[in-house]
């Protein structure tokens, strides 16, 4: 029996990359990991100023829909057709206004949006929806 010294193989002249990519992958999700905890430590001493002058808070009127339809500004019930007019007058009054909307969950679409056509009418720009919280789930 002879003993063959040569071997089949030659050397290898492309680079293997797939260890490359896996190193690159461990160390990408590393960087995403820790980037967040990088970001919160930085600590910064921010300047102080004298206080500013405080925003004049502009006045709210609630509007409230009842699931039969019933409209009512503040606790008075007032027709949908009047709206316009009365929130036009309090625009007169104050000059800015935000309109908040209350609406049951059994209104029908369209005359929430007979409530903001007559809101818009007036001139009212801020219209905020009421929600209630929604129950958390307990774990």
């Amino acid at each position: 029996m002879a003993i063959r010294q040569e071997s089949d193989f030659q050397p290898m002249s492309e680079i293997n990359v797939t260890p490359l990519v896996d190193v690159m992958l461990v160390l990408l999700v590393i960087f995403m990991v820790t980037a967040p905890f990088i970001l919160q430590s930085v600590k910064v001493r921010l300047p102080e100023t004298s206080p500013v002058a405080v925003l004049k808070p502009t006045p709210a009127l609630v509007v409230s829909v009842q699931a039969d339809g019933l409209v009512f500004l503040g606790r008075d019930a007032i027709d949908v057709t009047l709206l316009e007019a009365r929130l036009k007058g309090e625009m007169d009054k104050n000059g800015e206004l935000t309109l908040q909307l209350r609406a049951d969950t059994g209104v029908p679409y369209g005359r929430i949006t007979e409530v903001m056509a007559a809101a818009s009418r007036a001139g009212v720009a801020k219209l905020t929806f009421i929600t209630a919280a929604a129950p958390r789930e307990k774990k």
